[in-house]
């Protein structure tokens, strides 16, 4: 048994294929789906998303959104889905140290520390998910 996974951002259909399980950053936790799951519409945190198919598994980090799940579909609308694969996990390093240092600094109005914790969060999941591809590589389940 599996379901289709779609997850598209406003720029593009991000990933769609057929998997046996996801695990998705839910707004108030994490949330694991397989096929003949509930209907379920639910809010996106930020956090990494885990697809695996057979053997093997990919990683997103996601940003944000609204996911519904249907028993043999589940949508993901993200504000943002990066593929591990496709991190580029220097400037995702430098978006961290930017972020760090837009909140240190003496002179932050409210609205910029709301942006600046935001980038913030996005950078350390994008690290996040990069590291453990580079420390795991391709990974499969046995």
């Amino acid at each position: 048994m599996s379901l289709l996974l779609e997850i598209v951002t406003p720029e593009k259909l991000a990933y769609r294929d057929q998997v046996d399980e996801v695990l998705v950053p839910g707004a108030d936790g994490q949330l694991g789906i397989l096929p003949h799951h509930t209907p379920l519409i639910a809010t996106l945190g930020v956090g990494e998303l885990r697809i695996r198919k057979g053997a093997a598994e990919e990683y997103f980090a996601i940003v944000g959104g609204f996911l519904q799940v249907r028993p043999d579909k589940v949508v993901v609308m993200a504000e943002t889905a990066d593929l591990a694969s496709e991190i580029d996990l220097e400037r995702a390093q430098q978006a961290r140290r930017d972020a760090e240092s837009a909140l240190s600094s003496a002179y932050v109005e409210a609205a910029d520390v709301a942006a600046a914790r935001a980038a913030l969060d996005r950078a350390l999941v994008r690290i996040r998910v990069a590291e453990r591809r580079h420390r795991e590589g391709p990974r499969a389940r046995g």
